[in-house]
């Protein structure tokens, strides 16, 4: 896993809003049922490749990332689209889905900081729980800006203003908790700035368009992914002892 920096907030963002063009860009294109087949077959073989590697490498880890926000923000979009799932039930079924797998994760390791993530068990639980956060992040993106009305860019000065609330209480919360508070909001976040840039006048939009968005969104990621594996200031030099571990844990 990458160390948690200034650096790894933006290209998160980055990857939320990327996505949630990429989706709405493919979905259009192709119908939501290719695009869902389509992007889980990349999203396997992302996971794969990133599962597989002996280390952490930026390209990889990012490139896993890009698929989860992609596939994530089709499969939330198909269940009110394709099935008419109201955005509210969506977005307390993802948080319960998300509740369920942190449950799962702090039995059977004993710890959820993510820098204990060290063995192939803590890994997979770490990516069940991304691709949780991004599809519930999505819904609930949708769910104030659409049903509650507020449209994207009010929505996203809105989950700006909550990426306060886990900064200012970070020493009451604990480092674990503010961690995967802000790792859930930038998703709606990102998406909701992507999608006001994306979206036409009449809604409120910059008329962008998805592709263009999702290209240019897409170039900062190979810039910022790039650099990162340049200086390599994302990395933790890590000597594995038990004893780290249980401090963390």
């Amino acid at each position: 896993m990458p160390l948690i920096t200034a650096a790894f907030w933006v290209v998160k963002v980055l990857t939320t809003g990327m996505g949630e063009t990429a989706s709405d860009f493919l979905a259009h294109r192709l119908g939501p049922v290719p695009a869902v087949a389509i992007t889980g077959l990349a999203l396997l073989a992302a996971l794969t490749w990133q599962l597989t590697s002996p280390r952490y490498r930026a390209p990889v880890y990012w490139t896993a990332v890009v698929m989860v926000s992609v596939f994530g923000t089709v499969a939330a979009d198909v269940l009110h689209v394709g099935l008419g799932v109201p955005y509210l039930l969506s977005t307390i079924a993802f948080a319960a889905v998300l509740a369920a797998v942190f449950w799962l994760w702090k039995q059977r390791e004993g710890t959820l900081s993510i820098h204990s993530i060290h063995t192939r068990s803590r890994e997979q639980f770490y990516w069940a729980t991304v691709l949780a956060t991004f599809a519930l992040g999505t819904a609930a993106g949708d769910l104030t800006a659409r049903t509650l009305n507020l449209g994207w860019f009010v929505s996203a000065l809105l989950f700006a203003a909550l990426m306060l609330v886990p900064a200012l209480l970070r020493r009451p919360l604990g480092e674990i908790a503010t961690c995967w508070t802000a790792y859930v909001l930038t998703r709606p976040l990102g998406a909701s700035v992507a999608d006001w840039m994306a979206t036409s006048h009449g809604q409120g939009g910059l008329n962008l368009g998805t592709g263009p968005v999702t290209l240019g969104w897409g170039a900062l990621i190979v810039v910022f992914v790039a650099a990162l594996a340049l200086t390599r200031r994302d990395v933790e030099e890590r000597a594995t002892s038990p004893a780290l571990d249980t401090a963390l844990e």
